[in-house]
């Protein structure tokens, strides 16, 4: 599996739009090369670099597995949003206190759709995903407030 985005390359800098200094919508990704057998797609956000521990940022699950594109300030095509760190239900940009910080943009293809409402937390969103992972992919974007 691979994940990109048309707005910046794998560890380098995401455009201020994409953050809370800019518009705070979320980038374009492309997702290809999804095995055949996937039946739903997980999108995760986070910054592993928050002195607490790593902090979430988006989470979607039950995204459609033929979803190749997601486009800028709009939702996966059939997913279900899970409660972000901000406490929300959407994509929250990066907006790090101090120093540069690194986001990791991961999708994982599944071999089911997870039994979970709306506004689920990532524990039960790892719990459900846990032996049924048929591929992965991450993208690295950084970002430093100016």
């Amino acid at each position: 599996m691979k994940i990109s985005s048309p707005a910046f390359a794998n560890n380098s800098y995401i455009p201020q739009k994409y953050t809370c200094d800019g518009q705070d919508i979320n980038p374009s990704l492309e997702i290809k090369e999804v095995p055949e057998e996937a039946v739903s797609l997980v999108l995760i956000v986070d910054d592993p670099d928050v002195a607490r521990g790593t902090f979430l940022h988006w989470l979607v699950f039950n995204i459609e597995p033929t979803v190749s594109l997601i486009k800028e300030n709009e939702a996966p095509k059939g997913g279900i949003q899970g409660l972000n760190d901000f406490g929300k239900e959407n994509y929250g940009g990066p907006c790090p206190p101090s120093g540069t910080h690194r986001y990791f943009f991961k999708v994982y293809a599944l071999d089911k759709n997870l039994d979970l409402e709306a506004g689920s937390d990532l524990k039960k969103v790892d719990k459900e995903m846990k032996d049924h992972i048929l591929g992965e992919a991450q993208l690295i974007g950084l970002y430093q407030r100016k």
